[in-house]
């Protein structure tokens, strides 16, 4: 993920409803979970649908494997710790980098297996990492999003250096070097075809929820070097005034293609990009942002505002990695611009968090600065989450920053944001079919059963004390939710001795549809 500020600055690295239940009929709502009417007040501090995320990055082993050469068991063990620490912090997402370096996590039929793995390239590491990722995250109801970075080859500038086997070696044509990296050029189409090819291999393959890239499309600028396609430019560039033009066509086309392939695939898989933050400054386009920093349309090729007016993506998540106030990039200028880019456009926002500035000089010496981005946010409806970069800066916790924001906007668990309009032909959901609810010595036990030909991806718990009868509005937001469960059952250990409370359980499906509830005798 890209820290860039200014051009001269370095980057850090890298219904209603009948059931049976305890012997009792109980009769239904006449309103829907999923549908409450959009007049109810609801608490901020209490969103029921968010994209609450962690970035769990493997290049250059930052996060994870946290070194290369650890055994399967240790890898393994190392990412549900992962995983576990996402669940305790009431995050329902993580976002694992799969193909760091035009490499791959998983057996892949078109690049060798990541050194960041074993610490050579190609080498099997004894099992699969990424289907025991969706595994597990989904174990713990996590969304998994594979993250694939397009065209970083290598951390290093000589092909000979890649396995024999690497589609490098077969096309040293495809790829420059610039700086002390590789890339694949972005403007040969039959990469372009390459590199959308190996990432749908793992998306037809596997059950991840989301696509996901980063920040890096065309390298980011090095002062005294110029990017070596004038070549490519001369052989593919006809019809272009100029070369920027051309390179950001390039990327246009991947991002446009890319998430029309994924969807023709699996309709339900979300495509999602964290850019840099600043699309544009205003003292250069009177559409740009209040910022003077670095500006992705001129510098990487990455047209962002582009790609969301289009909707050519599902989601965006801007890297706003600086702090309120920031001269050059102020967070509380860039939340409100990103909030109108969005607007009308079906495309969800959530925001890039630098949870690894916590504890630098300045305002991040604050440990509040990083909830009070959270508070601010509020103000905005279009930010429908954040997602917080690395996993080992949020495992420090320094200043207890990152405890400090759960403790004042995670109260409650939350459902990732609905995206209906992904998978249009599905059946509708049929509420669950409540089948035991009682009070056992470990709390309360509830047991359903799923109803109907769409079957629920998972479900929703609420509890309403004393004998409630909820309505639309008690559902439309997270102060009643108690969990979220893959499971049939649940058993909610927090329920006070000698009072009766009401429960409800929904169901939802892998986009966040959610069916009309079921209610329990009070228990």
């Amino acid at each position: 993920m890209s820290q860039y500020v200014t051009a001269n600055l370095t980057r850090r690295q890298l219904g209603a409803l009948t059931v049976v239940a305890a012997g009792g009929v109980i009769t239904g709502l006449a309103a829907t979970a999923a549908a409450a009417a959009p007049g109810c007040r609801t608490d901020p501090a209490a969103g029921k649908h968010q994209f609450r995320a962690l970035w769990i990055a493997s290049v250059v082993n930052i996060d994870w494997p946290s070194t290369t050469g650890l055994g399967a068991q240790q890898q393994r063990a190392e990412l549900t710790g992962w995983f576990d620490l996402a669940v305790r912090l009431r995050l329902n997402a993580v976002i694992l980098q799969v193909r760091p370096t035009a490499d791959a996590l998983w057996p892949s039929r078109y690049e060798p297996w990541s050194q960041y793995l074993t610490g050579r390239q190609g080498v099997d590491p004894g099992y699969d990492p990424l289907e025991f990722a969706v595994a597990e995250a989904h174990r713990r109801n996590l969304e998994l999003h594979a993250w694939f970075n397009p065209y970083r080859v290598s951390m290093q500038a000589d092909p000979a250096q890649l396995v024999p086997e690497h589609p490098v070696r077969r096309h040293p044509d495809w790829v420059f070097a610039y700086g002390p990296k590789l890339y694949y050029n972005p403007g040969i189409p039959d990469v372009r075809q390459f590199v959308e090819d190996a990432i749908l291999d793992a998306v037809t393959r596997y059950d991840i929820d989301g696509v996901h890239f980063d920040d890096y499309f065309y390298p980011y600028p090095i002062a005294h070097q110029v990017v070596p396609d004038a070549g490519t430019f001369a052989r593919y560039g006809t019809g272009f005034a100029s070369v920027a033009d051309w390179r950001r066509d390039n990327v246009n086309k991947l991002v446009s293609e890319m998430g029309q392939r994924v969807h023709r695939a699996k309709p339900w898989v979300k495509f999602g990009i964290s850019p840099f933050g600043i699309w544009r400054n205003r003292t250069t386009d009177p559409r740009g942002s209040d910022t003077s920093a670095l500006q992705s349309y001129d510098e990487i090729s990455a047209d962002t505002r582009l790609w969301v007016k289009n909707g050519w993506i599902d989601y965006i998540t801007p890297q706003l990695y600086w702090n309120i106030g920031y001269p050059v990039a102020d967070y509380a200028k860039l939340v409100p611009w990103w909030n109108d880019q969005v607007h009308g456009t079906g495309v969800q926002l959530y925001l890039g968090e630098a949870t690894y500035q916590v504890g630098t000089p300045g305002a991040w010496s604050n440990p509040a600065e990083l909830s009070s981005h959270l508070s601010f946010d509020r103000n905005y409806p279009g930010v429908i989450g954040n997602v917080y970069y690395s996993a080992r800066s949020v495992r420090t916790d320094a200043l207890g920053a990152m405890s400090r924001l759960v403790a004042e906007h995670y109260p409650h668990p939350a459902i990732t944001p609905p995206m209906d309009h992904l998978w249009h032909d599905r059946p509708p959901l049929r509420p669950p079919t409540l089948t035991d609810a009682a009070r056992t010595s470990a709390g309360v036990e509830l047991r359903w059963r799923p109803e109907g030909a769409h079957r629920p991806t998972s479900y929703a718990v609420y509890r309403f004390d004393g004998q409630a009868h909820a309505q639309g509005c008690d559902f439309a937001d997270a102060t009643h939710l108690l969990a979220t469960t893959r499971d049939q059952r649940f058993v909610d250990a927090t329920a006070i001795a000698g009072r009766a409370d009401t429960y409800y359980v929904t169901a939802l499906d892998r986009l966040s549809a959610e069916s009309e509830p079921t209610p329990s005798p009070a228990v």
